[in-house]
């Protein structure tokens, strides 16, 4: 009897341990994912992307081996709305990301991303994934707006632009050419603490990277989130001493090739610890490149303008995702957004969208697993507060431009009749053909009236000080 007991206690106990080392397995094989998000990196910054100077063969290789996207955006031009866009799913419009007294969040900011929005961050770590942010925030630097406090277990970097809390008389021509650390009281932070004041920028991509790595490995048995935001090539530019004057492209290129050997170190990681084949990668863009620092930007190569404008080179961001033996390598000319990344994070990992809202995302995971065509062909291009364009397949229109942004010459000119590009053959937005094509600006026009009527008032947070 005792024996009998005994065998069916150790049945009870071997079938436990395999249910066990079941649910480890399955929770093993949920996929990780990491992104990689550059700042200010215009659209012809890579060689990959056509840069005849700019040595980028991490990426080239990435984008090789999985997909590089050709008409991918950035849910923003400016820098704290698209990332709102990117980790919310939605357009920062929605959440009072983004407003028209001040474009992007400050130092004396009292504001940031709202309590009701939900992070991707925060979905992932609800169903057990540990999650990292390193780098570049501007979601808010307040307690209750930090990563730490938005889903992510760990943070380490600096919680705004790095061309903040500048030191009086710091002008352009001490900080744009030829920066220098102490002109930017910057803060490095982990978790909460600030650790650095101010930051070493000159070591910040080592050191963005380095922490990188260490989440990695100490999560590789476990299913992660790596959000990985360089605060680099925005300016000032830094870089280190391995990587200063080794561009022929200048110190911006410097910095550029030195966050390409990032993205090197990063995969590396990933092969050495057996996490490459379930591990989705997407590098990308927060906007096009600062054009008003002249060789000091980057650049948005054949796109017209750049950085904090609704032209082309505002917005269209190099796009790359790689996931081995999954992703199904080739060049895509579908329309892509990083407001799709929520959703298909969401796809890929078993979990459901959020159905308490509107979400301006589309799954994407059929056209990056099965070739298959995207279900999105519109953007919509926002100017702080003021829709100013939509793109509906090959069609864009302009209600209105920004001109010599960023200069004392800046102007916001309105287009009545509006502007109109046929970007399948004009991506330099060259031609205007808004005189033959009245139908097509009027279905677009009944669009933008649909998308607005969807966009309801909230409190606009970057004005809070």
């Amino acid at each position: 009897m005792k024996m009998k007991l005994h065998a069916i206690l150790l049945s009870i106990f071997v079938l436990a341990g395999c249910a066990h080392e079941t649910a480890i397995k399955e929770q093993n094989e949920k996929p990780n994912v990491v992104i990689i998000f550059a700042d200010d990196l215009g659209y012809g910054d890579l060689g990959v992307y056509g840069h005849p100077t700019i040595r980028t063969p991490h990426l080239d290789k990435l984008a090789t081996e999985g997909q590089k996207w050709t008409n991918f955006y950035a849910s923003s031009s400016i820098c704290t709305p698209s990332r709102t866009g990117l980790l919310t799913g939605r357009l920062p419009i929605r959440s009072g990301m983004c407003s028209n007294e001040r474009g992007v969040l400050f130092p004396d900011s009292k504001g940031g991303i709202p309590e009701y929005e939900i992070l991707i961050s925060e979905l992932l770590k609800e169903q057990g994934y540990k999650t990292a942010c390193v780098g570049k925030w501007h979601l808010g630097h307040l307690p209750q707006y930090l990563p730490t406090s938005n889903g992510f277990d760990s943070y380490y970097g600096i919680p705004y632009s790095n061309d903040m809390d500048r030191i009086d008389g710091a002008g352009f021509n001490e900080t744009g050419p030829h920066p220098e650390v102490k002109y930017f009281n910057v803060p490095l932070m982990k978790d909460e603490e600030i650790i650095e004041r101010p930051a070493n920028q000159h070591t910040i991509v080592s050191r963005y990277t380095d922490e990188s790595i260490k989440f990695i490995k100490e999560n590789k048995d476990e299913p992660f989130f790596l959000y990985l935001a360089h605060s680099l090539p925005h300016v000032p530019l830094f870089a280190s001493e391995k990587f200063e004057g080794t561009s022929k492209r200048g110190l911006y290129g410097d910095v550029v090739e030195e966050i390409d050997w990032s993205v090197g170190q990063i995969i590396s990681a990933l092969k050495e610890n057996g996490l490459d084949k379930n591990t989705l990668v997407v590098f990308t863009s927060d906007n096009g490149p600062w054009l008003h620092f002249n060789e000091a930007g980057g650049s948005a190569g054949l796109l017209r303008e750049g950085k904090g404008t609704s032209y082309e080179g505002g917005m269209r961001e190099p796009g790359i995702f790689w996931w081995p033996e999954k992703v199904k390598p080739g060049v895509i000319s579908d329309v892509g957004s990083t407001l799709d990344l929520f959703p298909t994070i969401c796809k890929i990992t078993g979990m459901d969208v959020p159905t308490d809202r509107i979400y301006d995302g589309v799954d994407i995971s059929p056209v990056l697993f099965e070739e298959k065509a995207t279900q999105r062909d519109e953007i919509f291009y926002y100017d702080n507060e003021e829709l100013f364009a939509i793109r509906k397949g090959k069609w864009k229109i302009h209600y209105a431009t920004r001109e010599n942004a960023y200069s004392k010459q800046v102007k916001i000119v309105k287009h009545d009749p509006p502007l109109l590009y046929n970007l399948e053959v004009d991506p330099s937005e060259k031609y205007n053909l808004a005189a033959d094509n009245a139908e097509i600006i009027e279905k677009l026009s009944h669009i933008k009236d649909a998308h607005l009527s969807s966009v309801e008032p909230v409190e606009d947070q970057l004005v809070l000080r």
